[in-house]
């Protein structure tokens, strides 16, 4: 039995400006799956987007942070990966919930949901990719990290479409994104997907700042910011999306 169930201490975010220093380690969460989310995210997103029994999906459940904060907050769930290995991790650090049987995990890709029927989610929240900053798996034709910038961008519309064809009417996305760079530019991925969800037919109801903590080649990279004069990406996008009624 795990000892710690839920954060020491947790306050609803109330501004569109987050940084948590303490990435969190209640329950099963832990940062050995690179890139994964803080859990701070998923809970502060479950809490104020949905109520207890709805659904939320993770179509990039990745370690499974997601899916073990809607088990703590007694929702159901549905995790989707196209790695078997992200699934089996997954099913690892869900195995301690009580309500595991109202999360549903299975392999697909992102961009054709067809064993979700329409309109029948509560709540996305998920957490992408950055195209090929970090490759999830080897032999993975699908798998979006392989992609580079234009081609991720493309593939997120479809993400998009499939994502507003299963959400339920008045209900949110919210998909953590962050930019990249390319010799000292700045890419600005996070609001080339913010537009692919928009053209879905998404409304924008927040734009948050989250700040970037913990990360491991900081130091190595602020010798070479400095030398060839450029600024270190230190803050990523949570974009919440509605789908309106019409």
């Amino acid at each position: 039995m795990l000892a710690n169930m839920k954060p020491d201490t947790f306050e609803l975010e109330t501004g569109t400006l987050w940084s948590f220093k303490e990435r969190g380690k209640w329950a099963s969460h832990n940062g050995n799956y690179r890139g994964n989310w803080s859990p701070y995210i998923p809970r502060n997103i479950i809490l104020r987007y949905s109520r207890e029994g709805d659904i939320v999906l993770d179509q990039f459940v990745g370690s499974g942070t997601t899916l073990i904060e809607a088990g703590l907050l007694y929702r159901k769930a549905i995790g989707i990966d196209i790695n078997p290995e992200a699934l089996n991790i997954t099913k690892n650090n869900i195995n301690f919930l009580k309500n595991k049987k109202d999360i549903k995990l299975k392999i697909g890709d992102s961009r054709n949901l067809k064993f979700i029927k329409d309109q029948s989610i509560d709540l996305i929240c998920t957490h992408p990719p950055y195209a090929n900053i970090i490759k999830y798996s080897k032999n993975i034709k699908k798998d979006l990290s392989h992609l580079d910038i234009e081609e991720f961008s493309k593939e997120m519309e479809k993400v998009a479409k499939e994502s507003f064809r299963v959400l339920k009417k008045d209900k949110y996305c919210a998909i953590l994104i962050g930019d990249t760079r390319s010799n000292k530019h700045i890419i600005p991925l996070g609001f080339k997907v913010m537009e692919k969800f928009l053209e879905a037919g998404f409304l924008l109801k927040e734009t948050v700042i989250k700040e970037q903590h913990n990360c491991k080649s900081t130091e190595y990279w602020k010798e070479k910011s400095i030398k060839y004069n450029f600024l270190l990406i230190s803050h990523e996008y949570l974009f919440v999306f509605r789908k309106p009624y019409n």
